[in-house]
């Protein structure tokens, strides 16, 4: 029961999200992935469940992203953002 309520005081915080929405510098923690669509690359790199993910910068049509993952910096595209859930940290 007091999970439910987390989640959906979560979701009415709108803390929920994907890594493609995250504003600069702004910090989350990755809830879930599509393993269909994620590169098992992108996995041993550090995009799991639990760790930490921050936008670092944003190419300039948008298109990919530069991203600090759990201490490994690398640049996804947005495609592949959006299949990231990610709770976002309140600083």
């Amino acid at each position: 029961m007091k999970k439910c309520i987390f989640v959906f005081i979560l979701i009415l915080n709108n803390l929920q999200t994907t890594v493609d929405q995250l504003k600069k510098g702004e910090k989350a923690i990755i809830v879930a992935f599509n393993l269909d669509t994620i590169p098992l690359k992108l996995i041993e790199m550090g995009c799991m469940e639990g760790h930490m993910v921050e936008l670092i910068q944003t190419a300039p049509f948008g298109d990919p992203i530069f991203l600090d993952m759990n201490g490994t910096h690398l640049a996804i595209r947005k495609e592949m953002a959006k299949e990231i859930s990610v709770e976002i940290i309140e600083n």
